[in-house]
This record gives C-alpha cells, structure tokens and sequence, in this order.
C-alpha cells in the first residue's frame, strides 16, 4: 500500500512537471508569436482570437469533457483521472503564466524550434506516466488502441495538422501554419524520443572461436544472458556458435573489452534494439504505448 502510493505520488510529480513545461513552451512561444498549435489547445487559440475574454486554459477544459468521456469507455479510468489532472493543471498553468509573464514576441524560427522542444518534452513526460493533456494527446492514444504498431508521435501529427490549417486561417496568415507544421514536426520527434529513445538497448551477436569463456564472463560480470544460435561459416562450411545478448547501453565498452581481452579476432556486432522486453529489461504492459 505504502509503495503504491509512493509511486503514484511520483507519478503526479512528473505529471505536473511536464504540464508545467507544456504551459511555459506554449505562453513562450506559440500565443506571443500566433504560430499555429495543433489538438483542443489550437482551437482554443481560435475562441480566444474570436472571444477575447475566453480564457485559453478555460476552454481547453471545456472542450475536452467529451472526450474524457469516451476516454473514460475505452481506456478505463486510472489513465482517464492521470489525464484529468493533467489537462486540469497544464490548463491553469497555461492562464496564470499568460496573466503572470507578459511574454513578448521573438524570432519566429526561435519560437517555432524552441516551443516544439518544450511541447515534445512535456508530452513524453506526462505520456510516459500514463496520462495525456486531454484533446488530440487522448485522442492519439484511443487510436493507439486500433493502431498498435504507429509511434504516438506519427498518429498526434495526423490528427493536429487540420488544426494547425485552421488555426492559420483564423489568423489569416500562412506563414502561422508553416512554423506550426515545422514545430509539430519538432514537437512528436521530441516526445517519440522521450517515449521510445529512452528504452534504447543493444544487442550483439558474437561469433568467436572461445565462445563457451565468453558467454561465461558475460554472465557472470554483466549479468545478461546469452542465446546460442548455430550457424555455419559460409566459406569453411565449418559449425559456429553465434552468441546472441541483449544489454543496456551503458555496458557496451564492458563488453567489447571483454570480447577482445579472451579473443582478439573474434566478430562482434553491435546494434540498436528497442522495446526489449524480458527479464532484465521492461515488463510487457497491455497499454503499452
């Protein structure tokens, strides 16, 4: 009991972080220099543009009540009361930032790089916690549901590039959906970076005339099991052992160094692998992003 709630207590802990991130790149960068932003927040921008006395914060929370609905059906509810509260505070962060900090314009390119990077930032924190910003954020994880196999950042630049559209004619200006198109490219490679770069691994093949004393060292000094493939050499036509081993990546000059310290001409391969999932690695997840 007392370590889940230990784990939830982080887990908010981030949440609110990153909806803070979220609330600073947005009041930084997109409404001071009126670029386009894609999802519920881009078509708060418009209210706001036509009903200056809506609140950007007050109408994303009201926009989004009906997706929370179907996000309630679909996903259950621990992810949908995470994102409540994530929407809820990354909104209010949103309003008191803008009534706190005048931010004045800058360089649109400046804003546009540096406001996707913010956004991309804060949507991998709070996504990795199990939660979402609410709008085209939840909207991207129910598709997730029928889409297993697309990175969350491909399907929320789908659904966001009609908005970023209609975002630049509400403000009669092309060039507002041009930096929005670029900084939604910047924003989902950022967040598919936090999302899946940070679960990177490697993985090496081995083939060695001593593979009994390397697979040995390997599981005695790095802790990582081994698989033994059988192969043949396609120019002897001799039998080899492959050594196959999945590892973290802070252990690959540990384990070049041992390679080379029991067989100096052995082959190793090296090479990235993501989404291990197993003993030593993550733990399959049923809502896995």
């Amino acid at each position: 009991m007392k370590n889940t709630a230990k784990r939830l207590l982080i887990s908010y802990f981030w949440i609110t972080v990153g909806s803070l991130v979220y609330a600073l790149g947005f009041d930084w960068c997109y409404a001071p220099n009126a670029i386009g932003f894609g999802g519920i927040t881009g078509l708060a921008q418009i209210i706001n543009a036509v009903l200056p006395w809506a609140p950007i914060g007050t109408v994303v929370i009201v926009l989004n009540i009906p997706l929370f609905f179907l996000g309630w059906r679909l996903l259950g509810g621990h992810l949908l009361l995470s994102s409540l509260y994530a929407m809820f505070i990354s909104s209010v962060f949103v309003d008191v930032i803008a009534a706190l900090v005048p931010f004045q314009p800058m360089d649109p390119m400046l804003a546009t790089i540096f406001g996707g990077i913010l956004v991309g930032l804060s949507l991998g924190i709070i996504l990795l916690q199990g939660a979402t910003t609410g709008g085209t954020d939840l909207l991207a994880r129910l598709l997730k549901l029928r889409f297993a196999w697309l990175p969350m950042g491909k399907l929320l630049m789908v659904v966001d590039l009609a908005v970023i559209v209609a975002v630049a004619a509400a403000f009669r200006n092309l060039s507002s959906a041009l930096y929005g198109v670029v900084s939604l490219y910047i924003f989902t490679a950022v967040m598919d970076m936090v999302l899946y770069g940070l679960d990177s691994a490697k993985v090496a093949y081995i083939i060695s005339s001593k593979p009994d004393e390397i697979s040995k060292v390997i599981l005695d000094e790095l802790d990582r099991g081994i698989t033994i493939l059988h192969g043949e050499g396609g120019w002897s036509g001799d039998p080899k052992k492959v050594l196959l081993c999945a590892f973290k990546q802070k252990q690959i000059v540990p384990l070049r160094r041992m390679v080379k310290e029991i067989d100096p001409e052995a082959f190793l391969i090296v090479c990235d692998a993501h989404e291990v999932l197993g003993d030593g690695f993550r733990s399959y997840q049923q809502n896995d992003l």
